[in-house]
């Protein structure tokens, strides 16, 4: 099993309507891929962990981890 580290960010997107929203960004460690999520909440944070094992070309079936922020 491999562990992938991702750095998570605080950052803001911008939703179907026009407005900014408060959100995650995380980023593969070892390829720079990157999941987005609206909300800052564990749960957020989880989604985009595991948008990344969906959704990561180099590493699919690596397990991701949240790395420092």
């Amino acid at each position: 099993m491999t562990l992938i580290n991702c750095q998570i960010e605080e950052t803001e997107i911008e939703n179907d309507e026009g407005i900014e929203v408060d959100s995650i960004i995380a980023t593969c460690s070892a390829c720079g891929h990157q999941t987005e999520s609206y909300g800052t909440s564990r749960a957020s944070i989880k989604r985009c962990l595991v948008l990344m094992r969906e959704e990561c070309p180099h590493h699919k079936h690596a397990y991701y981890i949240e790395g420092k922020r």
